[in-house]
């Protein structure tokens, strides 16, 4: 059961009662529905939690998971803690079950150390399992080739957004992981309710919930597709003798890799408790299936990977911008101006030093970038799989720019060198993810790179749109 709906239901500066609220968690319980998932920014859910785990004597039975979404810009060690001990306090727990961490900027590498330093608490006791949350496929793999230990990726996944579908679903499965999978009710729109309905407007709409769901219908073909998908789920409901929303629920429990559905709970306004449970009293045929994977393809797309919807173009949020999360983004590197015509950043590596180089420098509006590798501190990223290392190498360089006052789509030149010529492929396949809309002039090379582990090298040249 997910608790996000507190924060909704908290909007406008009402506080639930702890005391209260709590108490409404207790039929879930006492009917199987023993596990909530909630975040550091759910208003008061962690709190609503804790003071339901304090006072109910549950043996082992329910597990309470958390998530840590830390504004962008520096973090350090000791902040890693206090987030850490703020949300054991608020839950009441020696111990959380799951911490799952968000990072808005891959650009700044900042977001890894944070994953370093929660191994660490785990090691200490402090955390039971470690897990993410909308991270996509390239930087899931640079986790767990980093030697992260990660039990589960939580994002989007539903009738309407199938972005797990394919690489997500096969590096989970590669690496032993689970999709806990969110949003598979899309707010409430997979329902009886919203069939033959005019469209709403989003301004209309009352809950965070239905604001956000709804730009996913928009993306995904609008309102007249989506109630052409709501009639075929409902014909296979009607067969069964259920609703749509056990449907919904259902095709996404079964889909590989997925370990679990997060379905919202409005404490103490709206249950569903008795609905849910007919999930486990059918089974979807062959035919089921295939019914709605046929619609499914004539969807369009949502955009992307898993988690784009917070870092890309659409934001598909509830208010369509993330303003509501954070204000600012600070750059990755500090500029520094050398004179007033050219600036660099440096990433901190030990060759910068020692070899006297920048990791990026700017002329006028020409941004380059210097051969990068896997490195981050004393530490070499994604382990050895070339793949990893090549995403991570890309973060980098993309940081490096974007702190130069250029963003990523200026590239017009890049230069890969590989250790091995049997990596060239993966390489490639990676560079290919992260340049298709841009293409920049490429060239690939084997090479024999300097240090021991390292994989790829890559540089860049950039060219700053000064108009824009």
């Amino acid at each position: 059961m997910g608790l996000w709906q507190i924060a909704d239901m908290e909007k406008g500066g009402t506080k639930l009662d702890p005391e209260e609220t709590a108490k409404a968690m207790s039929p879930y319980v006492d009917t199987g529905f023993t596990t909530f998932d909630m975040a550091d920014h759910y208003g008061s859910a962690e709190v609503i939690a804790g003071t339901f785990n304090k006072k109910r004597l549950h043996g082992n039975t329910l597990q309470l998971l958390t998530k840590w979404v830390p504004k962008p810009g520096p973090i350090t060690q000791k902040d890693v803690r206090i987030a850490v001990e703020l949300s054991l306090k608020r839950m009441q727990l020696d111990t959380l079950d799951l911490l799952q961490f968000h990072a808005w900027n891959y650009a700044d590498p900042n977001w890894l150390d944070c994953l370093f330093w929660l191994q660490e608490l785990k090691e200490e006791g402090l955390i039971r399992q470690i897990g993410l949350t909308n991270f996509d496929t390239a930087h899931l793999r640079i986790v767990l080739s980093s030697g992260v230990d990660i039990v589960s990726n939580q994002v989007c996944y539903s009738l309407i957004d199938q972005r797990a579908r394919d690489q997500m679903t096969t590096v989970c499965e590669q690496f032993g992981l689970k999709i806990l999978a969110f949003g598979t009710l899309a707010g409430g729109f997979l329902s009886e309710k919203w069939i033959d309905q005019p469209e709403p407007s989003i301004a209309k709409l009352s809950t965070w919930s239905e604001m956000k769901y709804k730009r996913f219908i928009n993306v995904t073909g609008g309102w007249g597709k989506f109630q052409q998908l709501l009639k075929t789920v409902q014909e296979i409901a009607k067969k069964h003798g259920i609703s749509i929303a056990n449907i919904a629920i259902k095709y996404m429990l079964e889909q590989p890799a997925v370990g679990g559905v997060i379905i919202g709970a409005r404490l103490g306004k709206k249950e569903h408790i008795k609905e849910n449970l007919k999930v486990f009293e059918f089974q979807l045929d062959k035919d089921d299936k295939n019914l709605i994977r046929e619609f499914q393809m004539q969807l369009d797309p949502v955009h992307g990977d898993c988690g784009d919807e917070y870092r890309k173009t659409p934001i598909l949020t509830a208010t369509g911008n993330l303003t509501h999360h954070f204000d600012t983004v600070p750059t990755p590197f500090t500029p520094i101006e050398m004179n007033s015509e050219r600036t660099k950043v440096l990433s901190g590596t030990i060759w910068e030093d020692m070899a006297g180089y920048s990791r990026a420098v700017r002329k006028g509006n020409r941004i380059s970038v210097s051969g990068t590798t896997a490195t981050h501190g004393e530490r070499m990223i994604g382990g050895n799989d070339p793949a990893a290392q090549a995403h991570f190498v890309i973060d980098k360089i993309q940081g490096a720019i974007e702190s130069l006052g250029g963003k990523l789509e200026d590239v017009v030149r890049t230069r890969i060198f590989i250790n091995n010529i049997n990596d060239w492929e993966s390489v490639a396949r990676a560079h290919g993810e992260r340049f298709k809309d841009i293409q920049p002039a490429n060239t690939l090379v084997e090479a024999r790179l300097v240090g021991e582990g390292y994989l790829v090298e890559i540089e860049a040249d950039a060219i700053v749109d000064l108009e824009n």
